[in-house]
C-alpha cells in the first residue's frame, strides 16, 4: 500500500494518490491531472476510482479530466448531485482497491453532501481518514459557504457537523492517521496548523472542535464566531465542480498566446481584460503598464485572484516572469478562472523598449518612512487583515484590509501623501496597483511592511481590549 500526498502551497491544498498491488485512487485531485496519471503510470498501475470529499469552493477539482482520460469512477458521498455521470455512494459503502478497502463515511455539515473516506489496509484494521473539509489539522471546515443550496443557517450546518464528528469521526482509534484536504492559509476553516499530518488521537487533545466535553451549542457558536465572508469565487468554483468545465489542455492553449506589445495594447483596449501582472513585487514597483493589477506568482497568487478580480469570466492579459506563462495561466485555472487571452511576449523588457508608457510605484524603506511617521508628515494605512492590525500596528495608523480595499477608497487623502504597508511588501504592492487603477497616486509604499517598521523601532500599539465598566 502507497499513501502519497500532494500538496500545493498556494492554495494550502491536499491531494491523495493511493495505490495497493496495481489498483490507484485519487482524492480530490487538482485540474492538472498528469501528475497523478503519470505516477500510475510509472508504477504499471491503473487510475480506479476519483474519491471527492464534497464539492470544492476554492478550487476547480480534476475529477472531470481524470475520469476522461482514464475511465476512472468519479465518487461522491450522499446528497452529491452533479451534473456528470459519477457514483454516489451510500452510508457506509465499501470500495475494493487492491488488496485495501475506502469506505465512504458521510460527514455532513461542512456541506450536505460531505464525505470522509476510512482508508481500512489489507488486514481490514482502520489505518487513515481522508477528511476533505469535515476535519482539518486544528480546526474545522467552516458552516457558512453551503447555507443557500441546503436552505439552512450557518447555526443549522455547524450542528449537522458537530453530529458527523461525534458519531463518525471521534469514535475511531486514537492511532488512525488524518490526511486532511486543506492546511493553514485556506479560507476553508479559520485556525488550522500548519501540519499537514496528523493522528486523530492528537487532534482529539489539540483541536477545540474535538473537545470531549463540549456541548452542541458551545461548539456552534465556537465554529461561527469570526467567521469572515467567503471569498466571491467560491459559489463559482463550486458551480465548476458540480456541473463541469472546459479542459484544462484548451485553457493552456488559448492562455499561452504569445502577443507582441502592439498586439498586447490593442487586444486590452478592445477587450476589456484585465491586464494582471504576476512578477515579483520589486519589478512592478520599478515598472509597470499603467493601471494592471499586480498579483505576484512568489505570494498567495490563485487565492488573491479569486477574492480580487472575483469573476471567473473576467478576460485576463498576463504579464510574467519569462517562461512562466504556462504556470501563470494553470495556477489561474485552479481557481476557474479560464478567460486568459495571452501573455505579453518578450514580457515587461519588451514593453519598455518598444517605447511605449509605462508607471513606477514610489518606495521607501522603514528608516526613511519613520521620520514621516514620528513627525506625522504622512498618514500610514495597514492592508493588513484585521486580526493582524488589533494584534499589532503603527501608532495612529488606520487599517483598511486588502480583500475590501474597495470599500475604503474614500478614506484615502486625495490631496497629500500617504505610506502604505502590509506585513513584508507582498499585499501593499497588490493594494497599491489596485489604487493606482482606480486613479489614486499620492502614495509611497513601505519596503518590507510591519516587519521592517518594527526592525526600525517605529512607534507602534498593541490592541488592549476595552473593559467595560
Amino acid at each position: 500500500m502507497k499513501i502519497e500526498q500532494i500538496y500545493t502551497g498556494c492554495l494550502a491544498q491536499g491531494a491523495y494518490y493511493i495505490e495497493s498491488k496495481g489498483e490507484v485512487a485519487i482524492i480530490d485531485p487538482l485540474r492538472e491531472v498528469h501528475p497523478y496519471i503519470g505516477r500510475a503510470e510509472k508504477a504499471g498501475a491503473k487510475i480506479k476510482y476519483i474519491f471527492e470529499t464534497h464539492f470544492h469552493a476554492d478550487f476547480v477539482s480534476g475529477h472531470v479530466t481524470l475520469a476522461k482520460e482514464t475511465g476512472a469512477t468519479i465518487v461522491y458521498g450522499p446528497n452529491a448531485n452533479p451534473s456528470f455521470e459519477a457514483l454516489i455512494a451510500t452510508d457506509g459503502q465499501e470500495f475494493k482497491l487492491g488488496d485495501i478497502t475506502i469506505k465512504a463515511l458521510h460527514t455532513p455539515g461542512h456541506t450536505m453532501e460531505s464525505t470522509t473516506y476510512l482508508l481500512q489496509d489489507e488486514n481490514g484494521k482502520d489505518h487513515a481518514i481522508f477528511s476533505g473539509d469535515t476535519l482539518f489539522l486544528g480546526d474545522v471546515g467552516r458552516p457558512d459557504l453551503a447555507q443557500k443550496a441546503a436552505s439552512m443557517t450557518q447555526e443549522d450546518l455547524a450542528g449537522i457537523l458537530f453530529d458527523s464528528l461525534r458519531n463518525k469521526i471521534m469514535p475511531l482509534a486514537d492511532d488512525i492517521v488524518v490526511y486532511p484536504a486543506h492546511g493553514a492559509g485556506s479560507a476553508c476553516g479559520k485556525n488550522m496548523m500548519k501540519e499537514t499530518v496528523d493522528t486523530l488521537g492528537n487532534q482529539k487533545k489539540m483541536n477545540y472542535a474535538l473537545r470531549a466535553d463540549m456541548t452542541k451549542d458551545e461548539f456552534i457558536k465556537e465554529v461561527t464566531d469570526g467567521l469572515l465572508p467567503p471569498p466571491k469565487y467560491f459559489p463559482l468554483n463550486v458551480k465548476m465542480n458540480k456541473e463541469g468545465y472546459e479542459d484544462i489542455a484548451d485553457v493552456l492553449d488559448r492562455g499561452t498566446t504569445a502577443l507582441d506589445p502592439e498586439a498586447f495594447e490593442l487586444i486590452a483596449n478592445e477587450s476589456g481584460a484585465v491586464v494582471l501582472d504576476v512578477r515579483h513585487q520589486k519589478d512592478f514597483i520599478e515598472g509597470h503598464i499603467p493601471r494592471s493589477i499586480f498579483i505576484g506568482l512568489n505570494g498567495d497568487f490563485a487565492p488573491w485572484v479569486g477574492a480580487l478580480i472575483a469573476d471567473t469570466k473576467q478576460p485576463l492579459l498576463l504579464v510574467t516572469p519569462e517562461g512562466m506563462e504556462e504556470e501563470a495561466v494553470t495556477r489561474l485555472s485552479r481557481v476557474g478562472f479560464d478567460a486568459t487571452i495571452g501573455f505579453l511576449k518578450g514580457g515587461f523588457n519588451a514593453w519598455k523598449k518598444s517605447g511605449k508608457d509605462y508607471d513606477t510605484i514610489t518606495s521607501i524603506s522603514a528608516e526613511e518612512a519613520k521620520s514621516k511617521i514620528v513627525d506625522k508628515e504622512a498618514e500610514v494605512f495597514d492592508v493588513r487583515k484585521e486580526s493582524e492590525f488589533l494584534s499589532e500596528h503603527v501608532m495612529d495608523a488606520a487599517n483598511t484590509p486588502l480583500d475590501g480595499l474597495n470599500d475604503y477608497l474614500n478614506e484615502f487623502p486625495k490631496d497629500k501623501t500617504f505610506l502604505v504597508h502590509c506585513a513584508g511588501g507582498y499585499r501593499s504592492v497588490i493594494a497599491e496597483s489596485i489604487l493606482k487603477s482606480r486613479g489614486i497616486h499620492n502614495f509611497i509604499d513601505i519596503a518590507g511592511g510591519f516587519g521592517a517598521l518594527k526592525k526600525a523601532e517605529v512607534p507602534a500599539t498593541d490592541y488592549v481590549c476595552p473593559t467595560t465598566l
